[in-house]
């Protein structure tokens, strides 16, 4: 039996503080295009795919419109990329993580030029086994497809690992396939929203997972490792 275990991680919400900066963005590209959307109505939809995000909120919208708005999106969101930062121990939760001898991905939709950005504020390379961009994957977000192809690349099944978001869509798509969620709040979605998706435990902020990672579904798993290697 294999011992090698786990833990997948979302980016953008779970590790760089970027929700708010992605539901500006675009909502800034729906007005361009003279189209009126709450911003709080992008907010939850912020974790799907570009292309699922706007379905959700304009369902018939033209697929000519949509590659505006995905195109916009992307042009807003890199003005932002100077503002944006890591959650405090985001860096030391990924190390500590590798440290215990799991293997360590980041399982991004984003665009890769985004996740390439996010990976140099992180300064976690050593850490980090494996990598995803929405170039990976056919399907975006709650599609599980990104999860498989971060789990590919560490050569994983759904048992061996746990995966870390902060959206309802993270904990959708990862349940899809029979894993487990720890999800985080510091993307802007409550504690009671992801506990209803399905996470297995809910956690206020890397820090607050760091903290507690012994006793956390990352510590069970990782105590599961040692417990196959005897």
């Amino acid at each position: 039996m294999s011992t090698k275990r786990g833990v997948l991680f979302d980016v953008d919400g779970t590790l760089i503080d970027s929700s708010y900066l992605h539901t500006l963005a675009w909502w800034l590209a729906f007005r361009r295009e003279g189209l009126d959307v709450q911003m709080s109505t992008i907010h939850r939809c912020v974790g799907m795919g570009g292309d699922k995000l706007i379905h959700q909120v304009l369902a018939d919208c033209s697929v000519e419109t949509q590659e505006v708005l995905k195109s916009s999106h992307g042009a807003v969101f890199s003005t932002f990329w100077p503002a944006l930062r890591p959650f405090d121990a985001a860096k030391e939760l990924l190390n500590a993580c590798s440290q215990a001898g799991l293997a360590v991905g980041l399982a991004s939709s984003a665009q890769q030029r985004d996740l390439d950005v996010c990976r140099r504020l992180l300064d976690a390379d050593s850490a980090i086994d494996a990598w995803t961009s929405s170039n990976d994957a056919k399907e975006s977000k709650p599609a599980p497809d990104i999860l498989l192809a971060c789990m590919e690349k560490l050569g994983l099944g759904p048992r061996d690992i746990v995966f870390v978001g902060d959206a309802v869509w993270d904990v959708k798509a990862a349940a899809e396939i029979g894993v487990h969620t720890i999800a985080l709040t510091c993307g802007g979605i409550s504690a009671a929203e992801l506990r209803h998706a399905g996470a297995v435990e809910v956690y206020e902020n890397p820090r607050a997972l760091l903290e507690n990672l012994e006793a956390s579904a990352i510590g069970r798993l990782l105590a599961g490792r040692q417990n196959a290697q005897e």
